[in-house]
C-alpha cells in the first residue's frame, strides 16, 4: 500500500516538477532586476486573476452541465463533478496525446452508467470537442490575419505552423470519421478498421480493435435516435466550456498585459491547445509555459511579465486539477468500490 502511494505521489509530482523546471530556466535566462518592482497587486490585477478563476469555473460547469445531459439527468451535479475532476486529473498527469478521456466510459460505469451507454457518452463528448475546434479554426482565421494570428518569425517558428495545419487536418479527418461512425455508417467504419488491423504491423492491436468497434456500433445506436435540438443544444454547452477556458487567458492579460488585442490573445489560444494536443509530457508540463510565454510575448513590454503571467495561467488552469484529484481520488475508489 505504501509503495502503491509513493507511486501515485510520484505521478502528480513529476509534471508538476517539470512546469516548474521550466518556470525556473526560463526566469534564468530572462531575470530583470527591476521585473518585480513593476508588478504591484493592484485592485486590476486582483479583479482579472478572479475573473480567470470564475473563466475556469465556467468551463467545469459547462462540462458538467454535458454529462448530465448525455446522462439524461441520471448522473446528479456531484457526480458530473467527480467525473469531471478525476478526467482532468488524469489529464494532468498523462501526456496529453493520451489524455483523461480514454478513462470516461470506467468513470461512468462505476457511477452507475452501464457500459455502452458510457461508451456512447465518451465517443459523443469527444465528436463535439473535436467538431468545435474543426468548426472555430476557420472562423478564427476569417476574423484574423495569418500572419498576426501566428506572428513573426521570431514569436514562433514555420515548423509551428506546418505543426498546427497538420494537427488540424488529422484534427478534422479524425472528426469525420466520428460522425460517421455515430450517425451515418457505423457497421461500414467497423469493417474498415477491422481490415486494417489485420496487417501485420497492425494485428497486435486487432482484439483490442475488435472491442473498440463494437462499442462504436453501440454507440450509434445510443446517439443517433436524438433530435437535433439535443445535439445544438450539447454543442452549445461544448462552446460554452471551451470558450470559458480560452478567456481565463484574456482576463490575465486584462490584468497584467498592455495590449488590448483581445480577439487575437483568444484567437491564439485555440492554436495553442491545438498545437498542445500532441504534448509528450504529463499535462503539457514544461511546453505549455513554454509556449505561453512564446506566443504571448509580443503581450508585454517585458518578457518576465509574460513568464509570471505564464505561472499564475498554469496555477489556475492545471495545479488545481491535480491537488484535487489527490484529494477525490482515494474517496472516489472507495465509494464506488
Amino acid at each position: 500500500m505504501e509503495k502503491s502511494t509513493t507511486i501515485k505521489i510520484a505521478y502528480v509530482w513529476i509534471p508538476a516538477l517539470i512546469g516548474l523546471g521550466v518556470i525556473s530556466w526560463m526566469f534564468s535566462r530572462e531575470f530583470n532586476a527591476d521585473l518585480f518592482s513593476q508588478v504591484r497587486f493592484s485592485g486590476k490585477i486582483i479583479f482579472g486573476i478572479l475573473l480567470a478563476f470564475l473563466f475556469m469555473m465556467g468551463r467545469d460547469i459547462g462540462l458538467m452541465w454535458r454529462f448530465r445531459l448525455f446522462s439524461g439527468n441520471f448522473l446528479t451535479w456531484k457526480q458530473a463533478f467527480h467525473i469531471n475532476i478525476l478526467c482532468e486529473f488524469t489529464s494532468a498527469v498523462t501526456p496529453s496525446a493520451v489524455g483523461g478521456g480514454s478513462l470516461i466510459p470506467f468513470f461512468l460505469n462505476k457511477e452507475g452508467i452501464n457500459a455502452g451507454k458510457s461508451t456512447a457518452i465518451t465517443l459523443s463528448c469527444l465528436f463535439l470537442d473535436e467538431l468545435f475546434l474543426v468548426v472555430a479554426c476557420p472562423l478564427i482565421l476569417m476574423l484574423i490575419p495569418f500572419d498576426d494570428l501566428f506572428g513573426t518569425k521570431t514569436i514562433i517558428t514555420t515548423g509551428t505552423k506546418i505543426l498546427f495545419v497538420a494537427i488540424y487536418v488529422l484534427t478534422a479527418l479524425w472528426t469525420l470519421i466520428l460522425y460517421l461512425a455515430l450517425f451515418r455508417h457505423s457497421e461500414l467504419v467497423r469493417a474498415l478498421f477491422l481490415k486494417l488491423f489485420r496487417l501485420r504491423l497492425l494485428r497486435r492491436w486487432y482484439p483490442n480493435i475488435v472491442s473498440l468497434t463494437d462499442n462504436l456500433v453501440t454507440s450509434s445506436h445510443e446517439m443517433s435516435d436524438r433530435p437535433f435540438s439535443f445535439w445544438a443544444k450539447a454543442f452549445g454547452v461544448t462552446t460554452l466550456s471551451w470558450c470559458s477556458r480560452y478567456l481565463v487567458v484574456n482576463a490575465l492579460l486584462l490584468a497584467f498585459a498592455l495590449s488590448d488585442n483581445h480577439l487575437l490573445a483568444f484567437a491564439r489560444q485555440l492554436i495553442l491547445w491545438i498545437i498542445l494536443m500532441i504534448s509528450p509530457t504529463p499535462g503539457g508540463s514544461g511546453i505549455s509555459e513554454y509556449m505561453f510565454t512564446v506566443y504571448y510575448a509580443d503581450f508585454f513590454s517585458i518578457v518576465g511579465i509574460a513568464l509570471i503571467v505564464a505561472f499564475v495561467w498554469r496555477c489556475i488552469t492545471y495545479y488545481p486539477y491535480l491537488v484535487a484529484g489527490i484529494f477525490i481520488l482515494p474517496q472516489w475508489i472507495k465509494r464506488t468500490r
